[in-house]
């Protein structure tokens, strides 16, 4: 004898809640994305402005904290 599932259609509503907060996570997560996504975005934009002014890598680089490779692939994405 098996016992209903979400296979079978049916979810127990022990089990709701938890699916429930496992759909607003994703949910979150999606979101999360897309706003990462922008501001890598908006922060490749603010680089290129800066290097289109004479800024070199190396100098965003040092401000930022990061390696001249790091500002390197920012750039490319």
């Amino acid at each position: 004898m098996t016992t209903p599932c979400c296979h079978d259609g049916f979810v127990n509503e022990d089990h709701r809640e938890a699916l429930d907060r496992i759909k607003d996570a994703r949910d979150k997560a999606i979101h999360h994305t897309r706003l990462a996504q922008q501001f890598a975005a908006e922060r490749r934009e603010l680089m290129q402005g800066l290097i289109d002014q004479g800024v070199s890598q190396s100098d965003i680089a040092r401000e930022l904290g990061v390696s001249r490779q790091a500002i390197q692939k920012m750039l490319a994405c």
